[in-house]
């Protein structure tokens, strides 16, 4: 300790033995893994459209020639590999458990792909499936990737939490639908950013319309759009907007969402591009 000490370690640059500060809980990935931003896909409830909005933004990137990878952390509702059209387990060796590469060569990790049988349930308690998560960040051989999406549980209990806190995330999308509770839905997602540290980077409005085959007008089914007083409201400048669309259900049953050529999310992608990296927390991983 310095002669000089004030007993204030938030101001000072020195690193001793007596230094007292917060404890950071971000854990360090395997060596080879270099992960360029780090993007949480979350919501605030169920059924909102989550997993399909991870899929379309990796792939939207992949086809921008970037290496991108999903770690699927909806351990007990895994969406990911049936959207991708994935099948089979992961490889490991002495060094560690690989990804699985997707049509379009994203990395994937997702408890589904480690299961004997897809179809089997995942009865784990709460911190069970949170060390879960972890290990999918520290485990995997994840290699060279310049973007990440971490496909989140809804809610804001134990996984979301301990993503916030393990992993270095750079910013997160909330995804939403039209339904008037929406508002207190989303508000509990952006409140929980907020208290993480954790730049929201775009809202996306999922189920947001329906374009009608034969007068082509839009119609607002689930009510009408929120998404811009909302982004307005939070002060948050990316919004995108899919609609109700049975081609793209049929994509992802089918497992061919990569095929799907759109710009709905042209905007959350300029802000995902555009985000600076959390330097401080990558740089906070204990080593």
């Amino acid at each position: 300790m310095s002669d000089k000490c004030n007993g204030n370690c938030a101001d000072c640059g020195a690193d001793c033995g007596e230094r007292k500060g917060p404890k950071s809980f971000l854990e360090k990935p395997k060596p080879s893994t270099n992960v360029g931003k780090l993007i949480g896909v979350v919501s605030g409830k169920g059924g909102v459209g989550k997993s399909l909005v991870t899929a379309l933004l990796a792939s939207a990137m992949r086809k921008r020639g970037y290496e991108t990878a999903i770690l699927d952390a909806d351990i007990t509702g895994p969406s990911i590999p049936k959207i991708l059209g994935m099948k089979g387990q992961a490889y490991s060796d002495g060094e560690g458990i690989y990804p699985v590469l997707s049509r379009s060569d994203i990395k994937v990790m997702s408890i589904n792909l480690l299961l004997p049988d897809e179809t089997d349930p995942v009865v784990w308690r709460g911190p069970v499936i949170a060390g879960a998560v972890k290990q999918f960040w520290t485990d995997i051989l994840w290699g060279d990737v310049d973007y990440m999406f971490v496909d989140m549980p809804p809610g804001t209990g134990d996984v979301p939490l301990t993503v916030f806190q393990s992993l270095p995330i750079d910013g997160i999308i909330i995804v939403a639908s039209p339904q008037e509770l929406v508002e207190m839905i989303v508000s509990k997602a952006l409140k929980m950013a907020e208290a993480m540290d954790i730049p929201v980077l775009g809202i996306v409005e999922n189920m947001s319309y329906y374009i009608c085959p034969n007068c082509n007008k839009k119609h607002f089914i689930f009510g009408d759009s929120k998404i811009e007083s909302l982004a307005e409201q939070f002060g948050i400048s990316a919004t995108a907007r899919i609609p109700i669309d049975s081609g793209l259900a049929a994509l992802c049953d089918k497992g061919n969402i990569e095929l799907l050529e759109q710009s709905w999310t042209d905007d959350i992608i300029k802000a995902v591009e555009t985000a600076p990296e959390r330097i401080e927390n990558k740089n906070a991983i204990p080593s």
